[in-house]
């Protein structure tokens, strides 16, 4: 925690009455969730839980975040349009995990029938930690990129202006003043609104994919919210509506209830919980049709853990970039340790060494959303079943990043007032658009600052662990 805020964290009298004036300002700002009883009602609400006080970090690390975003971004496109590299990388995966498998059978069906979407959007998010390690000196490790359903771009907006308000509170305006301005909902909508007006239909809708419980709606409002006041229309539908209303023309135009649909947007469809048969039969009617998928299903598989640890390979960034060194470099620096538990000499070396020490290491399996990943004892059991098994190759694992944690306050709803060791993870969202075979827009699109308190070694905001956040740089 930068010392600015040693004062206040141990002052219990301005840390109660900071506390009030938060919460207050977040729910006038619009930080809002539904609750867990009423899951899909909007007349009963609350705040989405956030820090008292904004985190440090390291301005060097988060420059250089920003400054890769553009790379990861032509990496996730180059990784979508390489059939190769995604089926080789992926072999040993859908042997064992039905889910990916599930999804791969769709992709090479779509691409047998020959693609008829020509314009491609990709939202990602590439998210990291400060690995302070053996020496000392924090480095940006990257956790994980998440290509489909990357959230709290909307609701992030509005924590710098309460954190503003906090610190001012506290009186520490010139700190207050320092605070970031971050928008990105404002920059979804902007690739939301470049592959719509590529489509090329002033009639067609814009369709969120979304959940059938839709606790975070409106963290998805602020970004439906930009693509109204430009005069894009939104419709809201869930796969069983795709099922039910959805059907292609002769030219694989999408249209749901007789409406053209020029945008997929998924914020679902990323667990293998919501898929039933109906739902499975609903993705394939979308990635069929001529909409822009965000993501497409190639895009979606770029993300999986198991493409993350191929990347890592020497040779392999060179390979699906080449002529862009300078971006290799740049994207190789924040790269953590990661390990193939493929069949195999190596994968029994790495699997036996991770059992001797568990501590040192992640086990992912291929899943986006908190909560899913292994650490300590848990991972060991884990590893110990299946080390003899091709189950394993359904994992891969990752060196443990050992941030430096913070005193910190965090704000939930029904929740006591107390102080707790924290860390934090940081997020840039990246956007491109591409047409054909150029890419014609490509930017980072604003950042999400998440903490949680160190004896939670999984899970985000959505998952009722980590909370938002907005970065102090220092």
């Amino acid at each position: 925690m930068a010392a600015a805020w040693q004062d206040v964290v141990r002052d219990a009298a301005a840390v109660r009455e900071a506390a009030a004036v938060a919460v207050d300002a977040a729910l006038l700002a619009g930080g809002l969730m539904r609750t867990g009883e009423q899951p899909n009602a909007s007349d009963v609400v609350n705040y989405a839980p956030f820090t008292l006080l904004p985190s440090a970090v390291p301005r060097a690390l988060f420059e250089q975040a920003y400054a890769v975003q553009q790379d990861f971004n032509l990496l996730v496109d180059a990784v979508s349009q390489n059939k190769e590299f995604l089926e080789q990388t992926l072999a040993s995966t859908i042997k064992v995990d039905d889910f990916t498998a599930r999804l791969f059978r769709i992709y090479q069906q779509v691409l047998e029938e020959g693609l008829a979407q020509t314009v491609f959007l990709g939202i990602n998010r590439s998210d990291y930690m400060f690995d302070c390690g053996l020496e000392g000196a924090a480095a940006l490790r990257q956790i994980e990129i998440n290509t489909i359903a990357a959230s709290f771009g909307g609701l992030t907006s509005r924590t710098a202006d309460v954190h503003r308000l906090v610190l001012n509170v506290l009186g520490k305006s010139e700190e207050a003043s320092q605070l970031l301005p971050n928008n990105p909902a404002k920059g979804l909508a902007l690739g939301i609104a470049k592959a719509w007006e590529l489509y090329g239909s002033q009639r067609a809708v814009v369709m969120f994919l979304v959940e059938e419980v839709q606790r975070n709606i409106f963290d998805q409002r602020c970004v439906e919210n930009e693509l109204w006041n430009r005069s894009i229309r939104v419709v809201r539908k869930r796969f069983r509506d795709v099922f039910e209303q959805g059907s292609l023309d002769a030219s694989r135009r999408l249209y749901m209830d007789g409406q053209e649909v020029a945008v997929v947007y998924y914020r679902e469809g990323y667990v293998p919980q919501v898929y039933n048969e109906q739902n499975w039969e609903a993705r394939l009617l979308l990635e069929r049709s001529r909409a822009v998928k965000c993501p497409n299903i190639a895009t979606q598989l770029a993300g999986t853990k198991k493409v993350q640890q191929e990347l890592s390979r020497p040779g392999t960034l060179e390979k699906l970039l080449p002529g862009h060194p300078e971006a290799v470099a740049r994207i190789r620096a924040t790269f953590a340790g990661l390990y193939s538990l493929d069949e195999g000499e190596e994968g029994d070396r790495i699997a036996a060494t991770a059992i001797a020490d568990p501590d040192r290491f992640v086990l992912k399996p291929q899943r986006e959303g908190g909560g899913n990943n292994l650490y300590g004892e848990e991972l060991r059991e884990v590893l110990e079943k299946i080390k003899d098994s091709p189950e394993r190759t359904s994992y891969i694992l990752m060196d443990k990043i050992k941030p430096q944690p913070a005193l910190n306050y965090l704000l939930r709803a029904h929740s006591p007032l107390q102080v707790s060791e924290c860390i934090s993870e940081l997020g840039i969202f990246g956007v491109y658009v591409r047409q054909g075979r150029e890419l014609v827009l490509n930017q980072a699109a604003g950042h999400l600052l998440r903490t949680k308190a160190i004896e939670h070694a999984d899970g985000g905001v959505a998952a009722g662990v980590a909370v938002l956040d907005t970065p102090f740089l220092v």
